[in-house]
């Protein structure tokens, strides 16, 4: 499904290496050498807050307009999967099923399981678990890459991604002056 694979790509390419997105953003030639730098023992030990205006440029330019894109991806198919479907190919064929469903005899006595008819789901019902469960996946990713943003670039006014999110939405949207 081209939805699916739309997401995943946008989540490998910004969420799933944020680590590497943000590391990108440190400069450490720019300060010059810190010698505490040597004294911590380990790989995770030491990080380096990045410089503010490089977070808040990455989020503006990098990480919002990719949360944005897949909200927008997901909107869009939540509409197509809440709208009639004229075009389904199995409409008649599910119609035919549930009609010969109700005529059917049913003895559970001699057959419990007979009574048991398990109608096929039509495009748009397929098309909405889907998105439940890809609504599910895009709120633990973001609530990961939120967290390690904050880690990061510092401790940020939005505690929640969506807050953060939606006030980027709002900033886009003012004009400037």
């Amino acid at each position: 499904m081209p939805t699916a694979d739309f997401l995943r790509i946008s989540r490998g390419a910004v969420d799933d290496s944020i680590s590497q997105n943000l590391n990108a953003l440190v400069t450490p030639a720019k300060s010059g050498f810190d010698p505490a730098s040597t004294s911590v023992h380990g790989v995770r030990g030491y990080v380096r807050q990045i410089d503010p205006r490089s977070c808040q440029a990455f989020k503006d330019k990098v990480l919002f307009p990719s949360w944005q894109a897949r909200s927008d991806v997901l909107t869009y198919c939540a509409y197509v999967a809440t709208s009639p479907d004229p075009d389904d190919p199995e409409l008649s064929q599910r119609a035919a099923e549930t009609a010969e469903s109700r005529e059917r005899i049913v003895d559970e006595r001699l057959d419990p399981y007979s009574g048991r008819y398990f109608p096929r789901e039509a495009r748009t019902e397929k098309l909405a678990l889907l998105l439940r469960q890809e609504r599910s996946v895009e709120k633990i990713v973001r609530t990961r890459t939120w967290g390690l943003v904050q880690e990061r670039c510092g401790n940020e006014t939005f505690q929640d991604a969506e807050a953060a999110l939606n006030q980027w939405r709002q900033s886009k949207d003012q004009p400037r002056s």
